[in-house]
């Protein structure tokens, strides 16, 4: 990839496209849920090696006779009656012993999270040494081109995080450079996958006569067609009506072999193709026949009753609880719920039949295009204030990759927060309550399968089925390094993304008047008299700057 960055391109604050480690409950749960149930990374990277006596702690030559206390900051508020400061005083005699330091947690809370975390860094006081980031919700690159990270030299992480080092890729390393410096330590080898798609009864789609399952959106017809006849007390899909964005985003993807920008519009109505990554368009504007064939098959769904008449105001809807226990047929969602739906959990009504399967079409899947979330959706970043540098390398090398610690910082003190099962997996304690026993670290920045503990709760022989497959199609974003400088365009972007509303939910749900050509024709004459060509011609200016 060709890496020249213009420091233009990153004066702008950038534009949040998923905060999705920003949910309000994720400071009561342990750090390997992600905070909005959402996040999507695998990562292909050298394997760690666990063994404590290699850390680098136990580098001869460092240094560490004077205790300093690390600061980690993250985002989420702060723990009230947990397990969390019982988890950190017996991590705190692990860091002394290993290193002589010890760490402290300073918390952004959510409410204007953005805005108090990047202020705090601007103070370069010295409060935080340690920094919870990411290049597409917490401004990882404005803050490096502002000053705020520390330049990380190869040197300093081959001596004070060589474990971390080791296990990055040097392809990864690039990606974590500005202006040919690394700033960023990514959370490259964690899976974690946000792509969407359904979820439904893979049993049902068997009797439908689909072997295989839900193999495409012909697939899904056929299934939702005989979901309807067959159970006609099951919603086939009970949507509030807001998915349109994602349904035809989703159709798209599985048509074609595009890879969208994140981070201008909801929408993503922008970004190139496997073949050209570079190359920027809008599927919108010009896949005009495969946005026919859409309009076409989401009127059938209409006609059919996959969702209720009234979708557009269905402001009732459970869809998601409703198919636990068995009262609709699909969940369109992302690959980390259908994790959870395809589990025998306690309350899942739904097993109670034990032929009950639950498969997962993704988006994507009829064309192989399936893009993993960018390794630097979670990084760990140093501050350019820090007075111990080396010492929160060597901390941060230690919570990232030495198994006692890790485990701790992310899930707290065994017995109390968890147990561990007789095959090897993590569950909650008898009588846990997540109020009191749980932890609030908040770490999504350098979780390592290669010490994760599996839930004991989900349903891994499906799960890793599915990984496996994704494994072998998967390609890395390729724009995480793309800060979109959007002051110029915006009133265009603001206007498109009404227009995008305004007739996608007509679209996706079948809701229009007339032909699935006209009602195409119309919007995007509508797009580009908004000016959407302008719109791509300037990020394609941008995109010039950048990577050529």
């Amino acid at each position: 990839m060709k890496k020249k960055l213009l420091a233009t391109l990153l004066s702008a604050s950038m534009v949040m496209g998923i905060a999705a480690c920003g949910s309000s409950t994720a400071d009561t749960t342990t750090s390997n849920d992600t905070a909005a149930k959402t996040e999507t990374t695998t990562s292909d990277t050298t394997s760690t090696d666990s063994a404590a006596s290699d850390t680098a702690a136990e580098a001869p030559a460092i240094d560490t006779s004077e205790h300093v206390v690390i600061t980690y900051m993250t985002t989420g508020g702060a723990p009230e009656g947990n397990q969390t400061d019982a988890m950190l005083e017996q991590l705190n005699k692990i860091l002394t012993e290993k290193v002589n330091a010890e760490l402290e947690v300073y918390y952004i809370d959510w409410t204007d999270y953005l805005s108090n975390y990047n202020l705090t860094l601007a103070r370069m006081d010295g409060t935080v040494d340690l920094v919870g980031t990411a290049s597409d919700w917490l401004d990882a690159w404005p803050n490096a081109k502002n000053g705020a990270f520390l330049e990380l030299s190869e040197d300093m992480l081959k001596t004070y995080a060589p474990k971390t080092w080791e296990s990055v890729s040097p392809e990864h390393w690039e990606l974590c450079k500005y202006n040919g410096e690394i700033y960023l330590m990514p959370e490259d080898n964690y899976a974690q996958w946000t792509n969407h798609g359904f979820a439904y009864r893979l049993d049902w789609a068997k009797e439908a006569g689909l072997a295989d399952g839900v193999k495409s959106w012909d697939d899904l017809t056929t299934y939702f067609k005989y979901v309807k006849e067959t159970y006609p007390d099951v919603i086939p899909w009970d949507s509030d009506g807001t998915q349109y964005a994602t349904m035809v985003g989703g159709w798209i993807t599985s048509h074609s072999n595009y890879v969208s920008i994140d981070g201008i519009n909801a929408g993503a109505m922008w970004g190139g193709t496997k073949d050209d990554l570079y190359t920027v368009y809008s599927p919108y504007v010009t896949d005009t026949d495969s946005l026919v064939e859409f309009a076409k098959m989401m009127k059938e769904w209409d006609e059919i009753g996959v969702w209720k008449t009234d979708v557009l105001n269905n402001t009732t809807s459970d869809n998601r609880e409703d198919f636990k226990i068995g009262r609709v047929a699909a969940e369109q969602h992302h690959t980390q719920t259908w994790t959870d739906l395809c589990s025998h959990k306690d309350g899942y009504t739904i097993y109670d039949d034990p032929n009950a399967e639950t498969g997962f079409f993704y988006f994507g899947e009829e064309t192989k295009n399936l893009v993993a979330l960018s390794i630097t959706h979670g990084a760990m970043a140093v501050s350019a204030a820090s007075k111990n540098p080396e010492r929160a390398l060597m901390v941060y090398d230690l919570i990232r990759n030495d198994p006692e610690c890790y485990k701790l910082f992310n899930y707290g003190v065994e017995g109390v927060s968890y147990e561990i099962t007789a095959d090897g997996m993590r569950k909650t304690p008898e009588g846990y309550n997540s109020a009191t026993d749980g932890i609030s670290v908040n770490y999504w920045w350098g979780r390592n399968d290669d010490l994760e503990i599996k839930d004991a709760t989900l349903n891994w022989d499906a799960i890793e089925k599915l990984y496996k497959e994704y494994d072998a199609i998967k390609i890395d974003y390729p724009y995480g390094q793309f800060v979109p400088n959007v002051d110029d365009i915006q009133s265009k972007i603001d206007n498109i993304n009404d227009i995008h509303t305004t007739y996608m939910k007509q679209i996706a749900f079948g809701k229009y008047t007339g032909s699935a050509e006209d009602i195409v024709a119309e919007y995007q004459a509508a797009l580009e008299k908004a000016g959407i060509n302008d719109v791509t011609a300037e990020l394609q200016a941008q995109f010039d700057a950048l990577y050529k």
